[in-house]
């Protein structure tokens, strides 16, 4: 169920000082525009609020949005979690054993080979085309400290911060395209120069959980442009008639420059073993390679990367899918009910974002009641009155919605 989405004004953010510009295309406070930020001292990071410092980052960013908040940082003792979007749920046997397994095998160093021959087997690539990191964060960092020749990072936002907080800590000036909340956060290729030589946009997108068609992403591949489509939630997406996940470019060979960013930490619930993968060129990973730590993906996470490249474990993926899609249209139907809550474009993944006059004072109270919520003003191109929820289970769903409309009542 969609529902009808009040576009406010997106947060702008003032370019750094020190850096130049340069002409650019903005139409206003209410609507989307080309930002570019100079690099911050470290990763972008947060200002202790009042529910705790986000971990993990050297500062805050100089020029706007706490990049280095993640929705982790919300939950706390007690709180039901709706922040942070990791399935939680018993394990299979078959992700398990092997992983349990694994640990009688820690005195030897990680052999990555089985587990790259596995993700690659799955995606129909050679292995040469796969390197597996320490989550999907991990490519991030690898690609901002691999592309050092970059002349023009551009980020298309809102999503996740990381992949500027990365570009940021690695030097590089960062252009923003901030898509329009009144457009549903649709992606128009044409937003994004023509002379960017390095582009990073989700999808499906964190935190719009808005699914960007196939064909748009590949129209932004060109030759002399390394493009970067995070997919860490496209095995949580489903379309009628589609046996595989829709809009995915994993199994692209034919795009230049395209470097796809997977995670297995959402479905399987594995955040904390860090295990993600790239998928792209073999000239353009052994490069990333180089930069790559020795050793950085432990046996555990190898062994949980072979499980989940199965096929047995690729149907399992498709049934979770299946079955979230159905408690997201529920999660959608009761937040479209609630008076003055407007759910963001049509969404596709693990959370939906809705627009709510006052969110920042909400979200305070809804602590206060016992659930964790991910606030929307740490993302580029959102601000205050925006707010992130996780799709659980339906009880889950209607005890936070019953809770939410007594605080709008109140």
């Amino acid at each position: 169920m969609r529902a009808h989405l009040v576009p406010p004004p997106p947060t702008r953010d003032e370019p750094d000082a020190t850096v130049e510009a340069g002409p650019r295309p903005d139409p206003g406070p209410d609507g989307p525009g080309l930002d570019r930020a100079g690099p911050g001292p470290g990763q972008a990071g947060s200002a202790p609020g009042p529910d705790g410092p986000a971990l993990g980052h050297d500062g805050p960013a100089p020029d706007g949005p706490d990049l280095g908040h993640h929705g982790d940082a919300e939950v706390g003792d007690g709180l039901v979690d709706l922040a942070v979007n990791v399935r939680r749920a018993p394990m299979p046997d078959w992700l398990a054993d092997p992983i349990t397994a694994a640990l009688g095998e820690l005195a030897a160093y990680p052999d990555p080979r089985s587990a790259r021959a596995a993700v690659a087997a799955r995606h129909g690539r050679p292995p040469e085309e796969v390197l597996l990191t320490a989550g999907a964060a991990e490519g991030f960092v690898l690609l901002a400290r691999a592309m050092t020749g970059a002349r023009r990072p551009v980020v298309v936002h809102p999503q996740f911060t990381e992949p500027e907080a990365a570009l940021r800590a690695a030097g590089h000036p960062v252009e923003r395209v901030l898509l329009d909340p009144a457009d549903g956060f649709r992606l128009d290729p044409a937003r994004v120069p023509a002379d960017a030589d390095l582009v990073m946009v989700g999808n499906p997108t964190n935190p719009t959980s808005v699914l960007h068609p196939a064909a748009d992403l590949a129209a932004l591949a060109r030759p002399g442009r390394v493009l970067v489509v995070d997919e860490a939630f496209a095995d949580t997406t489903v379309a009628p008639g589609v046996d595989g996940e829709p809009e995915s470019l994993a199994a692209r060979r034919d795009l230049p420059g395209l470097v796809v960013v997977r995670s297995l930490t959402k479905t399987w619930g594995l955040a904390g073993l860090r295990i993600g993968y790239l998928l792209g060129e073999a000239p353009l990973l052994a490069r990333l390679a180089a930069a790559q730590p020795l050793w950085a993906v432990s046996t555990p996470a190898l062994a949980a990367a072979t499980a989940c490249a199965s096929p047995a474990a690729v149907a399992a993926e498709r049934a979770i899918a299946a079955e979230l899609a159905a408690d997201r249209d529920h999660l959608v139907s009761r937040l479209s009910a609630l008076p003055g809550v407007r759910v963001a474009g049509r969404p596709a993944s693990a959370f939906v974002l809705v627009h709510l006059p006052g969110a920042a004072g909400v979200r305070q109270r809804l602590r206060e009641r016992g659930w964790a919520v991910r606030r929307g003003d740490t993302f580029p191109g959102l601000g205050a009155d925006w707010l992130r929820v996780a799709v659980r289970d339906r009880a889950t769903t209607d005890a936070f919605a019953q809770v939410l409309a007594e605080i709008l009542e109140a």
